[in-house]
């Protein structure tokens, strides 16, 4: 498959590596976190620049699937403790809504936790669509040793992915989970060996950009953000106008020939919002 990057310009790439890589391999993009002597620090700049290019993804028609990894050893070890001492004592305002970035994108997005995953690092893996995580990944909310509160909307993610109870603890306690346990409380989706996780991640979007369908992940994830806060005849009375609306595109024509023509589906790319 084609192959592309995006890298900084020569001249900034020796004194000030980009914060965050753009790879695309076919309909895969792959963006990593790039501050791997710092473990991937949150900063603003890496802000910046990941949602950016998540909204980049998102008007690209060749860009049908999407994952999210970290440089080195670590996912994201939370903000930079550089940045956050030097805003120690001052009221700072922040937009609470934008890790949600990955959630209201209309393409799935993955998270390959390779590593450690804290504070806001671990919030940015929560809003993400599919999570792997490598089985010996250390997962920590952390915000409550630091004086911090749920950050990003973390209180209200996290019970929808393991309920009330495990949300409370830990959110109160900030404890160390490993991988394996995210697992099996539903933090994460997949814990494969760390020096699988990224392999196994790019796998499986890869199977979502050659075979399924972009228009009908884009409604799909539409659909399941607004149910969380519907009730059931609003839920399935939307499905029942979407499913109208599917039967009659070009995407439903083409996933049933090329089941039945015993061939890989040609569906069409998502281009700009309308």
């Amino acid at each position: 498959m084609a192959r592309t990057t995006d890298q900084p310009p020569p001249e900034e790439a020796g004194a000030h590596p980009a914060p965050v890589l753009s790879e695309r391999d076919g309909g895969v993009l792959l963006l990593t976190l790039n501050r791997p002597d710092r473990l991937n620090a949150w900063t603003p700049g890496m802000a910046d620049r990941l949602f950016a290019l998540l909204r980049e993804a998102d008007d690209d028609p060749a860009v049908r699937a999407i994952v999210i990894t970290g440089a080195g050893r670590a996912f994201c070890a939370g903000a930079d403790m550089d940045t956050l001492s030097g805003i120690s004592g001052a009221r700072i305002e922040v937009d609470g809504r934008s890790m949600a970035a990955p959630a209201r994108l209309r393409k799935p997005v993955v998270a390959a936790v390779n590593g450690s995953a804290a504070g806001v690092g671990l919030v940015l893996a929560l809003f993400c669509d599919v999570r792997f995580a490598a089985d010996d990944a250390k997962l920590t909310t952390s915000f409550s040793r630091r004086g911090l509160v749920a950050e990003y909307a973390a209180a209200w993610q996290l019970p929808r992915l393991v309920g009330q109870g495990r949300a409370m603890d830990l959110l109160l306690s900030s404890r160390v989970v490993l991988g394996a346990e995210a697992r099996d409380m539903g933090l994460v989706d997949f814990s494969p060996p760390r020096e699988d996780v990224l392999a196994e991640a790019l796998s499986y979007a890869g199977v979502l950009a050659s075979e399924c369908s972009p228009r009908s992940m884009a409604a799909v994830k539409g659909q399941v953000l607004r149910a969380q806060e519907a009730g059931f005849d609003d839920a399935a009375d939307e499905s029942a106008g979407l499913m109208a609306d599917a039967f009659a595109a070009e995407d439903f024509a083409e996933g049933i020939g090329s089941y039945l023509e015993k061939r890989p589906p040609r569906f069409p790319g998502l281009g700009a919002r309308e």
